[in-house]
């Protein structure tokens, strides 16, 4: 049965090969079953962690066995780091709308994300974006995710004279997080799996140990997903919601994009021509996971780099995939656990996390002011505004003008116009 469906001997492989792909794969992204909650359900989102992590791992392994049994690819889901923080800190606190209203603009998102996969367009949009400007967007979320944690952990804290500061070094959260980031940064060297979720229990042990974090339990009944279908599209026709739905969209689609090429070329799916042989079906898994995952109650599913590191086992099908989706389930059981990490355990996973993100500067353009500049400008401004939507639109406007400006019109495309122009409508309308 495994071997008609999913065609192992023609990809090489062993049942045994991909199971073990799929609990590496496991391990290095199991995080996201704490650190999603953690961030969905911060104080003032009207979200609870429970219902979130149960959202979680529903989405997780709902978009994992579409990837697996459909388009019988290696590669895991779940909700998307980055997109989780825009959600929560651009949208619900920054544009003041509620989760429900949230969840609905990650939904279209997801629905147009569909609509993409299955036309010609999707090929001419990944092509017209300008590659400084990826580059540029993921540094940016990846710094983000960085002043994100350090708030959470109280390295960084409210300064009236400076805007910020340095919080009490010497106090046990911002101690622990030092020792969880150096933990997980000193176990990826030394490639050890799990390294982050590795790291973020053992910070709650220390906790535990030490009385400063309370331990609530292990296991336990599965909370209830109280926010499923529960989507307000009350705001649907404003600008501030199309503008919203875009920014899920644009991080998403191309996310995946990057994640799904690399994937492509770790597994041999990509022929002589240079295609990627089924990505039709696979960015069609991860859209339609995007919407689902937006029903059960959670932002953004995405498919995870993270699945590399069963690839490097070995994993060439979609067994490995599923075997992910197996263990994401049993995770329903172990809420209590979730529940009783503190803070800042998770938040050294958020730092560690954005150095993944800012690495891909290395490949923008150096030597071309009008590459580099918006690049550098739209990445300062997402944790600086507190808004990947709006480091996003100034970027492109700015990327728009300074070619423009410098007389390099030919280098615009339809594409980099188009977005540039619907930042500014935005901006006007907001």
């Amino acid at each position: 049965m495994l071997e008609k469906l999913f065609g192992l001997s023609k990809a090489k492989t062993t049942v045994r090969t991909e199971v073990m792909a799929g609990i590496a794969t496991f391990l290095t992204m199991a995080y996201i079953t704490v650190v999603n909650p953690a961030i969905l359900s911060t104080e003032g989102t009207g979200m609870g962690f429970g219902a979130v992590f149960t959202a979680t791992i529903i989405a997780a392994v709902i978009g994992t066995l579409i990837m697996g049994l459909w388009a019988n690819w290696p590669v895991a889901l779940a909700p998307g780091m980055g997109l989780n923080a825009f959600f929560t800190f651009g949208v619900i606190f920054g544009m003041g709308y509620t989760f429900q209203q949230a969840l609905a603009a990650v939904f279209v998102a997801g629905i147009v994300f569909i609509g993409l996969s299955v036309t010609p367009a999707r090929k001419y949009i990944i092509n017209s974006i300008p590659k400084s400007m990826k580059l540029g967007v993921g540094a940016g979320i990846g710094l983000f995710l960085a002043i994100i944690g350090l708030k959470n952990a109280g390295v960084v804290v409210d300064n009236p004279a400076t805007l910020v500061g340095l919080g009490d070094v010497s106090s046990w959260p911002v101690l622990l997080t030092g020792l969880g980031f150096v933990i997980m940064a000193m176990l990826d060297k030394r490639q050890v799996p799990g390294a982050i979720i590795i790291g973020i229990l053992a910070v709650s042990i220390i906790a535990w140990v030490f009385g400063i974090a309370d331990l609530n339990g292990f296991a336990g009944a599965i909370p209830s997903p109280e926010h499923a279908f529960s989507l307000d599209f009350s705001m649907i026709a404003t600008a501030g919601f199309i503008g919203t739905a875009f920014a899920f969209l644009f991080v998403d689609f191309f996310d995946t994009a990057g994640t799904l090429t690399s994937v492509a070329n770790l597994t041999g799916k990509v022929n002589k021509k240079g295609e990627v042989e089924g990505i039709d079906r696979a960015l069609l898994a991860d859209s339609v996971a995007t919407s689902a995952g937006a029903l059960v109650g959670t932002s953004n599913t995405t498919s995870y780099i993270e699945s590399g590191a069963g690839i490097k086992e070995g994993g060439k099908t979609g067994l490995t995939a599923v075997t992910v989706a197996v263990l994401f389930a049993a995770c329903l059981f172990f809420a209590p656990l979730a529940q009783s990490i503190p803070a800042f355990a998770t938040a050294p996973a958020l730092i560690f996390i954005a150095t993944y993100f800012l690495r891909n500067i290395a490949d923008i353009d150096w030597k071309d002011v009008t590459e580099y500049a918006p690049a550098v400008l739209a990445a300062v401004l997402m944790p600086l505004t507190f808004s990947i939507a709006h480091g996003i639109a100034l970027g492109f406007i700015a990327y728009a003008l300074i070619k423009a400006l410098s007389g390099k019109y030919d280098e615009l495309n339809a594409g980099s116009i188009s977005i540039a122009l619907v930042s500014v409508i935005y901006f006007v309308a907001v």
